[in-house]
């Protein structure tokens, strides 16, 4: 039971329904956890999770509609307090940093779901986040060998100018659409320009981005 003995609330996101079912029956063996929704697509993992407000959402990263990624993306930057438990048939660690920059708490192989599924959802359900050892050894060099490159410094100047400006309106608190229409873009050129922004510095939510760019002196505070 989380704090104050009331269950885990879990939304399960994955576009096969015999999938989901099995999910739901293992959970729901479990006397602390529930299965509150099930979602077929990403688009609608991120409508119930506006409607149900759930602890944690079990995400796949495959997807009609919208990807698991994507998805993630959305969730967490509306809704900092559910997290998000990645399901994916790729074992190798490489499609760990896409599932963390997108804010993800950790992901379990569909193979060994039955085995890991319930541990990790009480681990990401307490704010933490599930790893594999060999995981965790290889963020670990990926940061060693950041620091050593010296990317670990401000990744500002790697931004183009179309990206400052955007970082900017995004800020400020522009939507995609409002922006697309101010500098005679579309829309989706905007998402693509908004995603590279955030991967160049290392943002996952609107909120991180708004504190960057109080600190880089981009937007004032009255502004913000």
């Amino acid at each position: 039971m989380m704090n104050g003995g009331r269950k885990i609330r879990i939304l399960i996101a994955d576009d096969h329904p015999v999938l989901r079912r099995g999910l739901r029956a293992l959970i729901e063996e479990e006397p602390d956890m529930e299965v509150v929704g099930e979602a077929g697509n990403g688009l609608e993992a991120v409508q119930l999770a506006e409607r149900l407000r759930p602890d944690v959402v079990i995400m796949d990263i495959s997807m009609p509609e919208l990807d698991g990624l994507e998805a993630t993306r959305r969730i967490r930057e509306r809704f900092p307090s559910t997290y998000i438990l990645i399901l994916t048939v790729h074992a190798h660690e490489r499609y760990l940093f896409p599932v963390l920059k997108a804010g993800a708490s950790g992901y379990v192989r569909k193979t060994a779901a039955d085995e890991e599924l319930i541990e990790a959802i009480r681990v990401v359900a307490r704010g933490d986040v599930f790893l594999y050892p060999s995981a965790t050894r290889m963020l670990l060099d990926d940061y060693l060998a950041q620091v050593r490159a010296g990317r670990e410094q401000d990744s500002y100047e790697s931004l183009s100018e179309r990206e400052r400006e955007i970082l900017r309106l995004l800020a400020e608190g522009h939507t995609n659409a409002e922006i697309a229409q101010k500098l005679n873009l579309s829309v989706k050129t905007v998402e693509t320009y908004r995603t590279r922004i955030m991967e160049k510095l290392h943002l996952r939510t609107r909120a991180e981005l708004v504190r960057y760019a109080l600190r880089k002196g981009l937007i004032s505070e009255e502004t913000a």
